[in-house]
């Protein structure tokens, strides 16, 4: 019987950040997927607090990858727009993660799941920033991954819009004010689930 492998690549946004990890999207898209009858290993993260997108690739460094995956997502770029980091390395940076995460599945891009960066301008704790500069920056990083998506053929799943719902529900903010809630990721969760899933049919 085949048990299906999921690695998570990623930051803050990956690993849960302000919630339990059994609350980390990786950890609740296995869970559904149980639920409807999958059979999955719990997810492997590459993923730490802060990262950006040649820290992750650094990250890769000395890690013992499986000889293939059956998932693959990255959701990567926040902290390259936080510390103002030029959008044309992420771009060059993103692609190289995207061929990476391609390799991984063997070759299968339909398995490799870009997520769109969350808009943390949505919440309190950007209240002290130029919120809108942060929204605009954040549109242009996502343009660039979602375009590198449409070139190398993989999925993308947009989860930008949920994460600015938190302006007018704080439920869906952690208890730092600034990462999402058990309650966002679950929204998250679902979109992937659902996306794994169809291609598990």
């Amino acid at each position: 019987m085949h048990i299906n492998t999921y690695l998570a690549l990623g930051d803050s946004y990956t690993i849960g950040e302000a919630v339990d990890l059994h609350e980390s999207f990786p950890y609740q898209v296995v869970q559904l997927l149980r639920k409807k009858g999958y059979n999955f290993f719990a997810p492997e993260i590459i993923a730490k607090t802060g990262w950006t997108t040649d820290e992750l690739t650094e990250g890769f460094r000395n890690y013992e990858f499986l000889p293939k995956y059956d998932f693959v997502s990255l959701l990567i770029g926040v902290n390259n727009q936080y510390r103002g980091r030029e959008v044309i390395e992420y771009k060059q940076q993103f692609e190289e993660l995207v061929k990476k995460a391609i390799e991984l599945t063997h070759g299968r891009k339909d398995r490799v799941f870009i997520i769109s960066i969350p808009d943390w301008s949505a919440t309190p704790f950007a209240k002290e920033n130029d919120i809108e500069k942060i929204s605009r920056e954040i549109d242009v990083f996502n343009s660039v991954n979602k375009a590198i998506s449409i070139q190398y053929k993989v999925q993308y799943v947009e989860i930008t819009s949920d994460s600015r719902e938190a302006r007018n529900f704080p439920a869906l903010v952690g208890k730092d004010n600034l990462h999402p809630s058990s309650i966002a990721y679950s929204k998250w969760a679902e979109k992937i689930a659902d996306l794994f899933a169809s291609e598990l049919k």
